[in-house]
């Protein structure tokens, strides 16, 4: 039975996530069908990172297994038309060894979060970023952001419904830029707690209005409170960049 490993685009906008949900559309749920309808067979998608309701993904990744083999190829373009008109594409589809998983083999997870910082509203970008209607200070919130790199306890910046066991993770970069009116913060890590990336964005947006100073964000995060966090960025403007994973092979595990 092959294993397919997929690169995924999506705009998050129209779907409650990535995971299938009862009530609505999801981004798992379309591929299951667009699957479906390439071979008449019903599969389970396990994707890198469970995307929340209008979070968007350049590169999402996933995987399943077909009964019948086809080439890899034919997935791609098969399922990109059964998609249709979803705004979803699969941007490569490669045939993998049996071990690999699109979750649990990843080594590092790459978001990007793009607020739009100007008095006039987004047109093209509607949707994409977090339209904040006052400049912000780059600089400061570039200053703050170091603090939170590293190993520690994230209580602060984790969703009270995050189901890890743990608060504690490795944030291995967390870069604020300014690109004209645009400040993009890219964060990088194994894996994050639920809601980690937006709360933080949330807090730096603080610093860059003058309502934190730039200390705070070590003081925050030391409190490991949840109640010191700041507002919680929208998903609009958050992206699943990429995923790293170790080179092959994936050779099945061995039975216990």
């Amino acid at each position: 039975m092959p294993r397919y490993r997929i690169t995924i685009e999506y705009d998050g906008t129209p779907f409650l996530g990535w995971q299938i949900q009862a009530d609505g559309k999801s981004v798992q749920g379309s591929l299951v069908e667009a699957i479906h309808k390439l071979g008449g067979e019903t599969v389970e998608v396990r994707g890198a990172g469970r995307t929340d309701a209008g979070v968007h993904a350049l590169g999402q990744v996933a995987h399943f297994d077909l009964v019948k083999e086809w080439p890899a190829d034919t997935v791609r373009d098969a399922v990109n038309f059964h998609l249709k008109p979803a705004p979803i594409t699969i941007l490569d589809c490669v045939v993998i060894g049996e071990g690999f998983d699109a979750r649990f083999s990843a080594v590092a997870r790459h978001y990007l979060y793009r607020i739009l910082a100007r008095r006039a509203p987004p047109a093209l970008d509607r949707d994409r970023v977090w339209w904040v209607p006052r400049p912000l200070d780059a600089s400061a919130m570039a200053a703050a952001a170091p603090a939170l790199l590293g190993r520690h306890d994230f209580t602060t910046f984790r969703a009270a419904s995050c189901q890890a066991r743990s608060a504690v993770k490795t944030l291995d970069r967390l870069d604020v830029t300014a690109v004209g009116d645009e400040i993009r913060i890219e964060a990088s890590a194994r894996s994050f707690l639920h809601h980690q990336v937006r709360s933080i964005v949330g807090s730096l947006k603080h610093v860059g209005e003058g309502k934190w100073p730039v200390s705070e964000m070590a003081a925050a995060l030391a409190a490991a409170d949840r109640s010191r966090c700041g507002a919680l960025a929208p998903s609009s403007g958050l992206y699943l960049v990429r995923v790293d994973y170790p080179p092959g092979p994936f050779p099945p595990r061995s039975p216990k």
